[in-house]
């Protein structure tokens, strides 16, 4: 029997031996730098001479390993070997799949920090980061497992029919093609993986070309348990030719994503064409893009509000869906929330995050990432007024730094305010009453987190009626949900409000059959 499910627990980096770990971590990884990763397929190993490589943003001349780049038809190759794997895959029963899982779960606790070291390196993220990170991976595999065993016994969930005895089966759905991102290259992948083959599905996985090395970890990780060759299947190369694949071969069928808005919208397109051969509607589990916003009124503690807008805005270099780059203030309050807004940024260090703990925010993730988000600050200097940072921050390594940059005074139609920036640029803006805030924070085109800081009761009721986000947070920041206890995904061109890590989630990887028998 297990135990019941609990979240797994941070890291304490002050503690000596904490720290001393992560850095054997730390070295472990690095002394793994420039190795060569094939495709795997079925239980072939493809080596290319034709490859890509993962990078250090805080370095780009650190290779941490050159992946191959797949083309369109070793995708053909990768859904072909899930498709025959699927034949009996599907048939392995409930508890089997979630010990998968399990055995999963035990293993990435045990390589904990090796984990979170990847992440350092290949992402960016501070080491608390990094360790939250893996916890959430870790929390997927445990949850999942445990879900999965309650969805195999649904049949008290029907009404007892004495003429006939009764069955409810959820049964997987077929081949899906997992796509994550790179800013949760552990967690969501782990997430979007596990829950697809708990539920019987066989899958191509294709991690972001950022993050491939923690995608690798995670696949090895399920070989090392003898998964089935075919069941899990592991493929890189551009979006644009072995992404697209995946998404339009008439053997997928289902694609989870997670990612930009406009790159979900084309995969929501694309899936829905029925491709000929192709029997089925793919089903299309999209988790999108979110411009989140933090709202405070005069009722407010308004240090703890400062403290949480901080944090939603600048964590992990604000590269979060959920990260809260709207702050929305009330007028009579406004002039002291910025204020302490701005105090409290200009304490947070940027640097090298493989430096230590101590170092609060790393570089964004590429060359690309830096540009925009720089071209994100030109506009912001023309539709508000730069209150910190901004500026360019030039280093030996020439790492992809950029300070976090706070705006003040900024319009509801600015672009800063309306655009999703994913990067630490934060828009501050004026409401005039708590009801003008409400309508600002959901004058977007996303719903995905909110957070409201407030001690009014009446205004939190309202809230909770009226901000239309699938996450919604009061009197805390609208970043960190855990799995099982607040499930995550959001609304309008947030997704299709999957609510990962919630007790619906596993569902949308099936379809039930029912069954009865007359006696």
């Amino acid at each position: 029997m297990l135990p019941a499910y609990s979240p797994e627990s941070y890291t304490d980096f002050s503690q000596p031996t904490a720290r001393r770990a992560f850095e054997d971590a730390l070295a472990l990884v690095r002394s793994r730098f420039g190795q060569r990763y094939p495709l795997v397929v079925g239980d072939q190993r493809i080596v290319l001479d034709d490859t890509f490589a993962s990078v250090n943003p805080a370095n780009p001349s650190e290779v941490l390993g050159y992946f191959a780049n797949g083309t369109a038809e070793h995708a053909d190759q990768a859904l072909r070997a899930a498709t025959d794997a699927f034949r009996t895959w599907q048939y392995a029963s409930a508890q089997e799949r979630a010990r998968y899982l399990l055995r999963a779960a035990a293993e990435m606790r045990r390589r904990k920090h090796e984990f979170s070291a990847a992440l350092v390196y290949e992402v960016g993220k501070s080491w608390a980061e990094a360790d939250a990170d893996t916890a959430e991976a870790i929390d997927f595999f445990e949850y999942y497992a445990r879900q999965m065993l309650r969805l195999a016994d649904s049949d008290h969930l029907l009404t007892a029919y004495p003429p006939e005895q009764l069955n409810l089966q959820y049964i997987p759905l077929g081949v899906g093609a997992i796509i994550p991102p790179w800013n949760f290259a552990n967690a969501i992948l782990s997430g979007m993986t596990s829950a697809a083959l708990v539920t019987g599905n066989t899958v191509v996985l294709k991690p972001a070309e950022q993050s491939p090395l923690l995608g690798w970890m995670v696949a090895e990780l399920f070989w090392e348990q003898h998964l089935p060759a075919g069941v899990l299947n592991f493929i890189t190369g551009p979006g644009e030719v072995v992404g697209a694949r995946m998404v339009e071969s008439p053997l997928t069928r289902f694609v989870s994503f997670t990612g930009s808005r406009s790159v979900g919208v084309g995969i929501y397109e694309k899936a829905a064409r029925v491709q000929p051969g192709q029997k089925w509607l793919k089903r299309a589990i999209l988790e999108m893009g979110g411009k989140d916003a933090v709202l405070v009124d005069e009722t407010a503690d308004l240090e703890l509000a400062a403290q949480g807008i901080v944090a939603s805005a600048f964590g992990f270099q604000g590269q979060k869906c959920s990260a809260g780059s709207r702050a929305i203030l009330v007028d009579s309050v406004y002039e002291r929330v910025v204020e302490r807004v701005v105090s409290l940024t200009q304490t947070l260090s940027v640097g090298s995050t493989a430096a230590g703990p101590e170092v609060y925010m790393g570089p964004v993730i590429d060359q690309e990432a830096y540009d925009k988000i720089r071209g994100y600050i030109e506009i912001g200097a023309q539709e508000g007024k730069l209150l910190t940072g901004g500026h360019v921050i030039e280093t030996e390594t020439n790492g992809y730094f950029i300070p976090p940059t706070v705006f003040g005074d900024v319009l509801e139609t600015a672009r800063i305010a309306q655009e999703e920036i994913f990067g630490p640029v934060l828009a501050c803006m004026r409401a005039r009453d708590f009801d003008d805030a409400l309508r600002i924070a959901n004058g977007t085109e996303y719903g995905l987190t909110g957070a409201v800081y407030s001690r009014s009761r009446e205004r939190l009721e309202q809230a909770r009626r009226e901000f239309h986000v699938g996450n919604l947070y009061f009197n805390r920041k609208c970043t960190g949900a855990l799995v099982g206890i607040h499930p995550f995904g959001g609304f309008n061109m947030s997704g299709t409000d999957s609510k990962a890590g919630g007790p619906d989630y596993l569902l949308l990887f099936t379809q039930a059959k029912s069954i009865a028998e007359r006696l």
